[in-house]
């Protein structure tokens, strides 16, 4: 069989770059059915179920003619998912609406949050140290320790790293536009409703920017070396403020 390679040109600004489009980066969590997902917020199990009447069953191995199974999950409490304004709006802003574009210049970094008091914070101390590359639009941020065991976490209760909200301030000064990380939330577990990082993320409600975008739980292996690439965030079409995801990231060269 011959080799296929497809490959894409990225320019930006006076730089050129190209990524070869058949080796993507999964940076999603898969979701199956049962306790062994992603957990956040406290919401129960994900559950793929066959539909079943009197008379059929949605299931190949119980007799049935196909698979054809309801699935149940939280997009923010299960799994990879991308949020837009319509999070914290009173407005209805939908991600299928607000995400328009899907291929962007990312930049992934690592950063190991910092201990302050009880918390363990991304601070902006941290981000202002990143070297943010001009041009980058995405950020991507892994945070360590960085094993598969994230894959499988049960969050609530358990008050899990978070940014600070000057440190997202930072980021939108330096132009990021699409914000994903591996973490529940960019604001902590408890903080009274305040959601700071958010409203500072999209400008809500002063001068609400609805092009941005933020994903959580999103898992970087750790053998993939913090530099640029071509992400491509795709959402399944939810006109809801939260759709699940499959990022991909792209090589560049």
């Amino acid at each position: 069989m011959t080799a296929i390679q497809i490959n894409s040109i990225i320019k930006v600004g006076n730089l050129q770059y190209t990524a070869n489009l058949l080796e993507p980066i999964d940076i999603s969590a898969p979701l199956r059915s049962g306790p062994n997902n992603i957990h956040a917020w406290y919401v129960g199990d994900v559950s793929f179920k066959a539909v079943e009447n009197e008379n059929w069953i949605g299931d190949v191995n119980r007799g049935g003619a196909v698979n054809f199974r309801d699935v149940y999950f939280n997009p923010h409490g299960h799994g990879t998912h991308t949020e837009c304004v319509g999070h914290i709006s009173k407005e209805n802003f939908t991600i299928n609406k607000c995400l328009k574009e899907f291929f962007f210049l990312a930049q992934l970094v690592t950063i190991t949050p910092q201990k302050l008091h009880e918390d363990e914070v991304i601070t902006l101390e941290q981000v202002k140290q990143l070297s943010i590359r001009h041009n980058v639009q995405a950020l991507v941020i892994r945070t360590l320790p960085n094993t598969e065991a994230k894959l499988t976490q049960h969050y609530s209760a358990k008050n899990p790293p978070y940014m600070q909200a000057e440190a997202v301030a930072f980021l939108v000064e330096a132009g990021i536009n699409h914000l994903l990380v591996d973490l529940p939330s960019l604001d902590r577990e408890h903080d009274e409703g305040k959601l700071a990082a958010h409203h500072i993320f999209w400008n809500y409600p002063q001068n609400t920017q609805s092009h941005r975008t933020i994903t959580e739980f999103v898992f970087v292996p750790n053998h993939v070396s913090d530099d640029l690439y071509l992400l491509n965030l795709q959402i399944s079409s939810f006109e809801n403020d939260a759709a699940p995801t499959k990022p991909l990231l792209f090589k560049l060269s």
